[in-house]
């Protein structure tokens, strides 16, 4: 160290915040001289490797500052900093409890293990969470304000590890003593502004966070305000935060980074990629920048830019797992179902077999992905064996697998193997509500309505009744019970307490609505969804379709679905609409391309088909005609006996009877 680097460091030591820095004490000034000296050494062993002799004189001299003056806490953080940056936690925790054993007020002590303890916590986000560590520098955090109720800095840490422990009745305690103290703590702000959108109280949570960025409009503030308001999920405010802090730094590729992620998750797709495409002209070996352009082109259905872009990211990192996954989302956009399953399982098969719970989750995960894959691919089985691997790495995700499973067999349309597995998986977790609903689907698109609804009934008198009259609605709705599905429906919405809710019932009302022909009854209901919720897709699709397929006010409708398509750009319902909405404009070579990626994308659905066959009879393809006709028949006659519709079919095979006569003639 420098003697103005050493200097800095004295002029640190009496500049500590409230309730952190040290008070007078008789030897101040051989405080202060043996913290710049350990500070001096800390330096001296990070340069050199963290040499022993400079660590144990670095150690020396923090604890001849701390026992010159014990509340100087800051010298405690940065000495157990020290032991953590050189290995030797074991030193440090048996050192500070044999401390505490002869003198359970020693603070200094409890500072270096709640320091240590509170590091070790993990990340709850990745479920990689201590929970021993957890509750160990809670205990310390606790004692620590007990023994110095002046001290806001651990007021704070125990704020944050309260609210790690989802305990927000004593994190928002704790934040207030913080702020007590010290009124401008802009961490203890933004922890209680967290606490409080936690508990539902958004307008004095975005209140404090405003005054935050008032207080202290500078680079840590406005970065801290920004992940504050990323956690509260209001990616708008983060993303116009950090652009305040990027305005500050512009040249800090950091702050960039992670403005244009909030871009991102704020949906401001078009800025985001311009400010990817800066990145990665500012660092061409970005390879981070690189897979984010490639996944925006991916939501934009640009797959030769999304490909580009991935490739540019894997010649600079070749190994990275995120990258390779991303390969597999391109494919699957693309309805290359075998070639997403093969990029997927090399993503498995490099991943780490850990045996922490993070791992384990993580490959989890990915498992089911693959499962969805199968199932998409029309490989049923396979799927069942990912879905049921689940289970054994992660407890938690168990039942979730097991629905998954029962779920894959529905879709198959093999109702028996449903059933029973179901049956199988209500043995083990007998309280799940997701199988006992899919179990209920299964039953009712065999035929088995009656029996699936009294099963679903048996579920009411709880905080989830509402969604299970939704759930019975759909039963009915496959049985073409249309008078008990609206009143599940009313049921449904008397529960409901907010516009979000009520869009659900609004939805399934139009589309029953729909199905009885009572047009103008349905778009009330989809236009009170959209008054509401007006990029909803949903909504935005069901009613444009309902338009087109009436060839009603279809360029109307056309825009509707396209708007929708905006937000899930591979939904092959959505394209399927989108093609018969271009259809009925006499667009035929666009209406071509949307279904057939449609139909690439939902290969099993007979009324994407016989979409198609009118599309090939319209541009004289004949052959192609009869090949998309015969397999919507197929696709029919292997549907459950709930999604029949005979005089839709009757329609098809009348279609492909004129198509076989007009070749014969042709010939």
């Amino acid at each position: 160290m420098t003697l103005a680097g050493l200097s800095v460091a004295v002029s640190a030591y009496g500049q500590a915040g409230p309730g952190a820095g040290p008070r007078r004490t008789e030897n101040r000034g051989g405080s202060y001289y043996n913290y710049a000296m350990g500070h001096l050494y800390a330096d001296l062993a990070q340069t050199y490797g963290n040499r022993a002799e400079y660590l144990n004189k670095a150690i020396e001299f923090f604890k001849a500052a701390m026992k010159d003056d014990p509340s100087a806490s800051f010298v405690a953080e940065e000495m157990s900093d020290l032991y953590i940056q050189a290995g030797r936690l074991r030193e440090a925790v048996s050192e500070s409890e044999a401390a505490i054993k002869a003198n359970p007020n020693d603070l200094t002590a409890r500072r270096i293990l709640g320091r240590i303890f509170s590091r070790l916590v993990g990340d709850p986000q990745t479920r990689g969470l201590n929970e021993e560590m957890l509750k160990r520098a809670t205990e310390q955090y606790r004692k620590i304000t007990e023994l110095d109720a002046s001290d806001a800095e651990s007021w704070m840490m125990l704020g944050r590890l309260h609210k790690i422990a989802q305990n927000s009745v004593d994190a928002k305690i704790a934040y207030e003593k913080a702020l007590a103290l010290d009124a401008e703590n802009v961490d203890a702000l933004s922890g209680l502004a967290l606490v409080l959108a936690d508990v539902g109280d958004t307008a004095k949570a975005a209140e404090l966070l405003k005054k935050v960025a008032e207080k202290s409009p500078n680079l840590r503030t406005l970065t801290a305000l920004a992940q504050a308001y990323e956690q509260m999920r209001d990616y708008g405010m983060a993303s116009e935060t950090l652009r305040k802090a990027l305005e500050m730094q512009p040249e800090n590729l950091d702050i960039k980074k992670d403005f244009a992620n909030s871009l991102v998750m704020a949906d401001k797709v078009d800025e985001a990629l311009r400010t990817y495409e800066e990145l990665v002209k500012e660092d061409p070996k970005d390879a981070l920048s690189q897979l984010r352009l490639s996944q925006i082109y991916r939501q934009k259905v640009q797959f030769d830019k999304a490909w580009e872009a991935s490739n540019a990211a894997k010649r600079i990192d070749a190994n990275n797992l995120e990258i390779r996954y991303n390969e597999a989302n391109l494919y699957e956009g693309q309805g290359k179902y075998a070639e997403a399953i093969t990029a997927l399982k090399d993503v498995l098969a490099q991943s780490l077999r850990g045996s922490s719970a993070a791992e384990k989750n993580n490959r989890a995960m990915l498992l089911e992905r693959l499962g969805l894959l199968y199932r998409n691919n029309d490989q049923p089985a396979e799927a069942v064996a990912q879905f049921s691997e689940m289970g054994s790495l992660d407890k938690d995700l168990g039942a979730r697998g097991a629905a998954q499973v029962v779920d894959t067999w529905r879709q198959a349309r093999q109702y028996p193997k449903a059933i029973a597995a179901a049956d199988e998986a209500l043995q083990r977790y007998p309280d799940d509500r997701m199988i006992r609903i899919v179990r209920a689907s299964a039953l009712a698109e065999s035929g088995r309505t009656a029996e699936a609804v009294e099963d679903l009934k048996k579920m009411l008198g709880g905080k989830g009744d509402r969604e299970t009259h939704l759930q019975m609605a759909q039963l009915y709705d496959k049985a073409k019970n249309y008078g008990e599905m609206s009143k599940s429906l009313d049921a449904a919405e008397g529960l409901s307490k907010t516009d979000e809710e009520r869009e659900a019932v609004w939805f399934s009302r139009g589309a029953m609505f729909e199905k009885q022909k009572r047009f103008d009854e349905a778009e009330r209901e989809f236009r009170k969804v959209l008054a509401v919720s007006p990029n909803n897709p949903g909504a935005l699709n069901y009613l444009g379709y309902m338009l087109a397929d009436r060839n009603v006010r279809v360029a109307e409708a056309e825009k509707m679905i396209a708007k929708a398509l905006e937000q899930e750009p591979n939904n092959g319902a959505y394209l399927d609409s989108l093609g018969w909405a271009q259809y009925r404009l006499g667009k035929y070579d666009e209406a071509l391309t949307s279904l057939q990626r449609s139909a690439a994308l939902t290969q099993r659905d007979s009324t994407i088909h016989d979409h198609l066959g009118d599309v090939y009879f319209k541009l004289n393809k004949l052959k192609e005609a009869i090949a998309a006709w015969q397999q919507s028949i197929k696709e029919w006659e292997a549907s459950a006996p709930s999604e029949r519709e005979n005089v839709d079919i009757t329609k098809v095979q009348k279609k492909l009877e004129a198509a076989k006569a007009k070749v014969a003639r042709e010939k």
